[in-house]
Order: C-alpha cells, then structure tokens, then sequence
C-alpha cells in the first residue's frame, strides 16, 4: 500500500462502527458513524458492504424456537408461524399414541389446516422394512403401534412460493429407524403446523413436540 493510499484510508475510516438489530423484524444494521450503511434481511443485503468482514456474532441468532407443547388429544397446533420463515424443524421426544394410525403433519395458512395433495412416503428399518405413503399429510414412519415411541425431528424447507418439501429421520421405540420425504403445494403463505394420525382419532399420550424456523 502507498503512502497515498494509506493516508487516503486514515482520513476515511469510521469513528463509529456499529451493528444492531430489529428484535420485532428478522433484520440487522451495520451503521457507520451513526448512519446505516447495510441492511441484512432474509432475502439478502441492501447496501453495500466493501472489504473483510471478521469477528464474530455471539447472540441474537435467526433461528427462532417456539414453547414446547406436551403432546395430548387428537393433534397439537403450532400456529403464528411468520411469512418470512423459509425452513421449519418438526421435533419430536418420546412421542406415542394409544392406536396404529400413523403419525403425520400437516401444513396450514389463514384459510386453515390443508389435508389433501400431499406426496409423502416413510420407511421404517428394523428387522424389515416397512414403507407407507399418503396425501392427507406427511407421515414420519413407515408404521406405528401403541407401544413406540418416536422421538427425532423432520424439517419442512421453502422451495420458493407455497412449495415445501419434507425430509426426517426418527428413532422408534430404540428398535426402528423412520426415515420420512414429501412434498406439498399450500393455496396461500405457510403460518401454522399441525401434528396428528393419518385417522385422525388415535391420541397422543406421552411425549414433547416443539418447532423452530428460520
């Protein structure tokens, strides 16, 4: 560097650096000398940003968990997902139900919760493999009995639009190993889960189920 160039750098630096966020939007600020500079969104940066970036970030995190519900009844909601969330992660802990019917989620919008076009099918490994599918939901295994239990996650990723598509892998009762896929097409923005049986009358009698998204 010359002596121009670095004199030039001098007189130019920032006396003021900062970086901040918006805690009630999924966005940050880089402002210099008070002035903002950069905005950081979920859909990229607006602003502009020259040089190395180094250091790290230790808080506010953009992935958002929400309360974790005991698992009881028919299903069990998660609703006020925001518009901007572009993955959500379904996890489950010692979850079971008192029938077969096979555990599944559902996805929803403000019209409500959808429970026709989906393309889903699971695969559960132990000492067979046991595959099933269905287009009322996506199911995370390939069978279920009142005495598994299944604890693991699934996560739910944007493809752009109202397209999300599933994957997840779940332990069953410490013996089987579920591995879930799937797609489906919502009529308007995601902004609820839902988590039930493929019959819809089977309950849950033990376990946690929570979600975060970002």
């Amino acid at each position: 560097m010359t002596l121009e160039q670095l004199t030039s750098l001098t007189n130019n630096m920032a006396t003021s650096l900062t970086l901040q966020n918006d805690p009630t939007l999924p966005q940050g600020y880089v402002k210099v000398n008070g002035t903002t500079s950069a905005t950081f969104t979920t859909s990229g940066i607006t602003g502009n940003l020259v040089g190395n970036v180094t250091g790290s970030l230790t808080s506010g995190g953009a992935i958002t968990l929400a309360t974790a519900q005991t698992a009881s009844g028919t299903l069990v909601d998660f609703t006020g997902i925001p518009s901007w969330a572009k993955r959500i992660t379904v996890m489950f802990s010692g979850l079971s139900t008192n029938g077969t019917s096979i555990i599944q989620v559902q996805l929803g919008d403000s019209g409500g919760v959808e429970n026709t076009g989906y393309i889903s099918t699971a695969t559960s490994v132990s000492g067979a493999v046991l595959t099933a599918s269905s287009t009322t939901g996506y199911i995370i295994s390939g069978n279920n009995t009142s005495v598994f239990t299944h604890s693991g996650a699934v996560v739910l990723s944007s493809m752009g639009g109202d397209l999300w598509v599933l994957f997840g892998s779940l332990v069953q009762q410490a013996a089987q190993t579920s591995y879930a896929g799937g797609s489906k097409t919502l009529s308007a923005t995601l902004d609820r889960v839902r988590i039930t049986t493929v019959n819809g009358t089977d309950t849950f009698d033990a376990g946690t189920i929570n979600i975060s998204y970002e």
